[in-house]
């Protein structure tokens, strides 16, 4: 099932921090990340997390593939950022917040804690990309997106510029 992704300003839940997951192995834990995976293919994205999708849980996927090979499938399960090291400025961009993209400072290579579907926890290290996305889908988990790290002004204008999309029925 395609979910169709939330908008930030539109939905409560991308500015809320996410409740962790604690029950495993579960046919509806296994079809939530799968629809997780397709709503995010579908969107045209490399990481999504539940959030932003409306579900309150501590879910990300990530295939900075999107979608060409398998093996680069990530699931990250009640995730925590455990290690950040260098620094990678480069734009940025969010399905809640399509059509709009900063300059963001993110670490270079980046060491996530996570579980899988099926309770087992593991550490996964990624750089560049994989690392930007383990940062971006963490944060979402946390209520928090990207644009919390640009400047107070440009993220004001973002808010403006979408309040006025709004407005004009441009942002649903």
């Amino acid at each position: 099932m395609i979910y169709p992704v939330v908008k930030y300003l539109n939905h409560p839940v991308l500015e809320k921090a996410s409740a962790p997951v604690t029950e495993f192995d579960r046919p509806d834990l296994n079809q939530l990340v799968s629809d997780m995976f397709e709503s995010m293919y579908a969107a045209k994205g490399v990481g999504l997390a539940a959030p932003q999708i409306g579900i309150g849980r501590r879910i990300a996927v990530i295939d900075c593939s999107t979608g060409e090979d398998p093996e680069q499938r990530i699931v990250l399960i009640n995730p925590e950022i455990i290690k950040v090291e260098g620094k990678q400025h480069g734009e940025e961009g969010c399905l809640s917040l399509p059509n709009f993209r900063e300059n963001v400072t993110r670490g270079r290579r980046v060491t996530v804690r996570a579980q899988n579907p099926k309770g087992e926890w593991f550490e996964m290290t990624g750089e560049d990309l994989i690392a930007r996305a383990f940062l971006h889908e963490t944060e979402h988990l946390k209520g928090k997106l990207y644009i919390s790290h640009v400047s107070a002004l440009k993220r004001d204008l973002i808010r403006r510029k979408v309040r006025k999309m709004i407005k004009a029925g441009e942002w649903a």
